[in-house]
């Protein structure tokens, strides 16, 4: 090796360990070997001493004959920076690694995107790991929070009854039984035998409480129901609408699960005709029950008709309340007795249902509920041993007044249906 070639090599040799010292040091530091290498060859690149300009100018072919090639393809910073990769082999694979392992990062992030669903309004449950929405949990959180606060307020209500509670003793007597809780209609009669206060306040008609299934139907034989202040052609403020009330009552206060059967039966061919009423709505609530037999009560909500002087409307809690009353049919005519063709096998059930659903009101609604009215004829109260008909209100009340009863109404079937039980 001639001597210019000596003092070449060696003036290359040291850049490469200087740049190497660079190197160390950058990556002791934490920096990845591209950065601190181009650093290093920066500060190489712009030093204004002598070695610097005589490699650029002077020695450039000196350079290229070293590195093996006959044409030099890439600047000064770039050889240097080969040259250093040669000699400090274990940066270069670090680099590579930082490189690939940032590369597999962002994949992982992007299926975790991808997957779960992730945006910027999501957090991730610890627990579970699963993304859920900021808005949705805390308005289900306030929905939890007004629920628990309606049975607290319930549980106060039923300590706090001032109602009445009647005693056995009294109940036990069929005419004081009879003459204060039951309207009988003048072709129709009952029997101390069927109207037995022992007899239907020890049935016991608690339903099963696993709402993974349908348990109560609500339906409106009258559908075209209104009252003094509704839309017409608004179902919303007829007694379809009052019944859309009461199901959200019974759901979201008390953990039932209802279906709503707004079909219409007393309106056809555009007009207003009941005269086939009760069979069509049979036709259709069998049908319900055979699609959901798990379906244990069956509530046929309507609206009263009463003379236009007759305001049936109390008070509960500073609030206005349209009064309500339940309805039993015998198949029982006082002329003819027993009405073969209108057969029902639940009747001293469903009396039994009337019976408490009342004596419950008597004693945490006082006045809110009517004497319960007595009827010949059969009304669909033979599909199912818990099938009721409720009379709310009237044609003179107000939609407000109709949709407040609703809520003493559901309380009284929570009591009843749970065995007294408000759910926790």
């Amino acid at each position: 090796m001639s001597r210019l070639h000596k003092i070449l090599n060696g003036i290359v040799w040291g850049i490469i360990g200087i740049l190497g010292v660079y190197i160390l040091g950058y990556g002791v530091k934490g920096q990845s070997f591209a950065k601190a290498a181009y650093a290093c060859v920066r500060v190489l690149a712009n030093q204004e001493g002598s070695i610097q300009r005589a490699a650029e100018k002077a020695l450039y072919p000196g350079f290229a004959f070293l590195a093996g090639e006959r044409e030099l393809s890439y600047s000064l910073e770039e050889f240097l920076l080969r040259k250093a990769v040669g000699v400090f082999p274990l940066y270069s694979f670090l680099d590579e690694k930082e490189i690939y392992e940032t590369e597999i990062e962002s994949q992982a992030a992007y299926d975790i995107l991808v997957e779960g669903g992730a945006h910027d309004e999501n957090e991730i449950d610890e627990r579970t790991g699963e993304a859920f929405d900021i808005a949705e949990k805390m308005e289900e959180e306030n929905l939890q929070a007004a629920h628990e606060q309606e049975l607290a307020a319930l549980e106060q209500q039923k300590r706090e009854q001032t109602g009445t509670e009647y005693s056995m003793e009294q109940l036990a007597d069929f005419d004081f039984l009879k003459n204060n809780f039951y309207i009988v209609e003048n072709n129709t009669d009952i029997s101390g035998d069927l109207l037995n206060a022992q007899t239907l306040l020890n049935m016991d008609l608690r339903i099963d409480l696993d709402n993974s299934k349908p348990q109560i139907l609500i339906y409106h034989t009258h559908s075209q129901e209104g009252f003094v202040d509704s839309v017409p052609g608004d179902n919303s403020t007829t007694i379809v609408g009052v019944g859309d009330y009461l199901t959200e009552l019974l759901e979201d206060v008390y953990g039932f699960h209802v279906i709503h059967n707004k079909n219409v039966y007393d309106f056809i061919d555009g007009k207003l005709d009941r005269n086939r009423a009760y069979a069509l709505a049979e036709e259709d609530v069998k049908q319900i029950l055979e699609e959901y037999p798990s379906i244990e009560v069956i509530i046929d909500l309507h609206r009263d008709g009463v003379k236009e002087g007759t305001h049936l409307v109390t008070e509960v809690n500073g609030k206005p309340v349209a009064q309500f009353m339940f309805f039993n049919g015998l198949s029982y005519s006082r002329r003819n007795g027993i009405i073969d063709y209108l057969p029902n096998p639940y009747i001293q059930d469903n009396l039994a249902l009337s019976l408490q659903l009342k004596l419950a009101s008597e004693k945490y609604y006082p006045g809110v509920s009517r004497k319960i009215y007595l009827k010949s004829l059969r009304y669909n109260l033979h599909l199912r041993p818990r099938s009721l008909l409720v009379e709310a209100g009237a044609q003179t009340n107000t939609l407000e007044e109709m949709m407040n009863a609703m809520e003493p109404l559901a309380f009284v079937l929570n009591e009843v249906l749970r065995g007294g039980v408000v759910e926790e």
